[in-house]
């Protein structure tokens, strides 16, 4: 999404942002990242903030809600209505509701601070006989400018005799679940009771609202209330959910539950590693402490999970150090000697803390350059020979050697 102009030495964007599809409700979002200045090496890390605009209303996820309300309904009872999503946050994002005129009913006061559920209270007795058939409008609307609105219509038939509505065992259920959990495994049970008998008195169990995704996980049993899980947990994509689970007799009454679920971290992710900037080949003269390479570490576990160290195999004269979180850089400790060995090939494995522990390797190859740190030497330090008078001129008497161990 950046992009690095190398000549003028400015970031400019490389392509279309969608904040919305990079961070989804996260704020703030952000891209991080890495410039590495070379000769002398050097890095900066940079943080671009991405920041919304009202370019999505908010919506509905169905066009219609159906409710069928009891003519003994009583004044204040509340119905549960669909809460609408929009992808935009802060004062762009959903800020309220609002309900067509009519004399029957009214909405309570929405904050989108709270957790609370978008209720439709009734003000005003129904009666069958004068009406069967209401139709309203409920609209969510954002603070963006100009402001965007999405609606949903509201059909209510008007029966006879259901004063009874059910009713949550408890409002909120709690539990956590490890990100490695097998499918099928039962999460918790949701339960509510409805004092009426018969048709009026059966309940059933839906997810009346759910976070992005949350519907490909999850499930409840429509008879029993059985919550189960029925897709593959990922806690570095997420890890919280609440889900609205709406409990929902024959007659139309209803009642709505929190289930909160924390996702558990396990070690699933091996430290992940990233050369940043390497030396291929260094002389064999350089001074101890020279850095050679320089490496991004990531590993997106949490907590010991995700913390991670980086060992050299065993080379005394290299050493690896952590700068900062996350980055390590390979450096000389002690001196080269190109005579001694001309090249090494350096295994740096990063491990994380968890159990099992994770681990990753990478190999590095240096090469060693010489420099003209030898004299040549003679294979002995003195020649004695032996010549006998009258010889012919340009008669071999003897040879001397020397050698040089360094190269070329």
């Amino acid at each position: 999404y950046i992009e690095l102009n190398k000549e003028r030495g400015v970031l400019v964007v490389k392509e279309r942002l969608d904040r919305e599809a990079l961070c989804g409700q996260t704020t703030p979002c952000a891209l991080d990242f890495q410039i590495i200045l070379e000769n002398p090496m050097q890095f900066y890390s940079v943080t671009v903030e991405i920041t919304d605009i009202n370019d999505n209303s908010p919506v509905f996820k169905n066009s219609e809600m159906k409710f069928d309300i009891s003519e003994t309904a009583q004044i204040g009872s509340k119905f549960v209505l669909e809460k609408a999503t929009d992808d935009d946050v802060g004062l762009n994002g959903l800020q309220g509701y609002s309900l067509s005129a009519s004399d029957t009913f009214t909405l309570n006061p929405y904050r989108t601070s709270s957790s609370r559920n978008v209720e439709m209270v009734l003000k005003k007795h129904l009666d069958r006989e004068k009406q069967e058939l209401l139709s309203l409008v409920l609209t969510a609307v954002d603070g963006g400018n100009p402001q965007l609105s999405g609606t949903i219509r509201i059909v209510i038939t008007v029966l006879d005799a259901n004063d009874n509505a059910p009713i949550c065992t408890q409002p909120e259920y709690k539990t956590n679940v490890k990100e490695n959990s097998l499918i099928g495994a039962v999460l918790t049970t949701v339960s509510a009771s409805d004092a009426d008998e018969g048709p009026h008195g059966h309940i059933r169990y839906s997810v009346s609202n759910a976070p992005k995704g949350a519907l490909e996980l999850f499930d409840i049993g429509k008879e029993n209330g059985v919550f189960t899980l029925v897709g593959k947990l990922d806690y570095e994509k997420s890890r919280h959910y609440e889900i609205d689970v709406q409990a929902s007799d024959d007659g139309g009454n209803s009642d709505v539950c929190k289930v909160i679920i924390e996702v558990l971290d396990t070690n699933d992710n091996p430290p992940a590693i990233n050369i940043m900037s390497a030396s291929s080949s260094v002389s064999e003269d350089v001074k101890p402490g020279t850095v050679l390479t320089m490496m991004n570490v990531q590993d997106p576990d949490s907590d010991e999970n995700g913390k991670v160290h980086c060992v050299l195999d065993d080379n005394i004269h290299f050493t690896i150090t952590s700068s900062s979180n996350n980055f390590f850089t390979l450096v000389t400790e002690g001196e080269l000697d190109r005579e001694r060995a001309s090249d090494y090939n350096i295994t740096v494995t990063c491990s994380d803390e968890g159990v099992p522990s994770l681990s990753s390797s990478v190999t590095l190859t240096l090469q060693i350059s010489d420099v003209n740190d030898n004299a040549p030497v003679f294979e002995r330090s003195s020649y004695e020979a032996y010549i006998v008078e009258n010889n012919t001129p340009g008669l071999s008497i003897f040879t001397v050697k020397a050698r040089d161990a360094d190269w070329n």
